[in-house]
């Protein structure tokens, strides 16, 4: 298991949300922590630690008036460490390459292939095309059904008819090098991990994932770490104490790196 640290960016700003809180209109969500600093500072204090595989998260559509400062705070911070981070939120062939052109290590996809509820498998053979398996994350995100899982889009705002199933984890590896899953559900409200999903995805692992949403105690990390088998990494964002919550980034970082030498 490894620390994988995050930047969200929403309109122009670092930021940490309320996962289902998000709405393209009038550009809100709920916000446990306004960062005073820019992107680039967090991206070169994870430089300066040696973390790498960290995420950045563009969280305003395309459309939005803010885009265009959320995209240049992103793009700062890849440049700051370069081959250091991940980029996602609204990338398509069409604007991929920049980022991986300006630092970015992969990016990461989620709406463009998910279309009317469905994977589109053409669209996600053209960003293979463009990018290569080996830099695309697939962001499989989700929320909670009666019987599963079920991935959501559009800055989590759309649930698909895609089930996070061993089957459906199979097909998609094929695609990409490393999947990143938020249980939307859990994502900053400090309730702990959606501990069914973190099975499902440890008992799968056949490639890195990353896990985020509810981790909020040091003991937390330990459920993710036996429930998921140490295969799977982890993002934590409004309990860490760069974004004012109470859990050291540097305790959780010497936690991760003890367990990622356990067998």
């Amino acid at each position: 298991m490894e620390f994988r640290p995050c930047i969200d960016i929403h309109n122009g700003k670092v930021k940490q949300i309320v996962g289902g809180s998000l709405r393209d209109e009038g550009d809100q969500a709920l916000e446990n922590f306004v960062s005073g600093q820019n992107a680039a500072y967090y991206a070169k204090l994870y430089r300066d630690a040696g973390i790498l595989g960290g995420h950045i998260i563009l969280l305003n559509a395309r459309d939005s008036g803010y885009y265009e400062a959320t995209k240049a705070q992103a793009l700062e911070a890849v440049k700051a460490y370069p081959g250091g981070m991940q980029v996602g939120g609204g990338i398509t062939p069409d604007n991929a390459v920049e980022f991986l052109d300006a630092g970015a290590s992969h990016v990461i996809v989620t709406s463009y292939v998910f279309q009317g509820g469905k994977i589109h498998y053409d669209r996600l053979k053209r960003m293979v095309d463009v990018v290569g398996k080996d830099r695309l994350v697939l962001d499989l995100s989700c929320r909670r059904v009666q019987d599963g899982f079920c991935i959501v889009t559009d800055r989590w705002q759309k649930v698909t008819e895609e089930k996070i199933t061993v089957q459906l984890l199979d097909t998609l590896f094929s695609y990409c090098g490393e999947f990143l899953v938020h249980a939307v559900d859990m994502e900053g409200r400090a309730g702990g991990i959606e501990e069914d999903l973190v099975k499902l995805l440890g008992n799968w692992g056949k490639c890195p994932v990353t896990y985020a949403g509810g981790v909020h105690t040091y003991e937390d990390l330990e459920i993710l770490r036996k429930l998921g088998r140490n295969r799977l990494n982890v993002t934590i964002g409004s309990m860490l104490d760069l974004f004012g919550g109470n859990l050291s980034w540097k305790k959780i970082l010497e936690i991760t790196n003890g367990s990622s030498k356990e067998e």
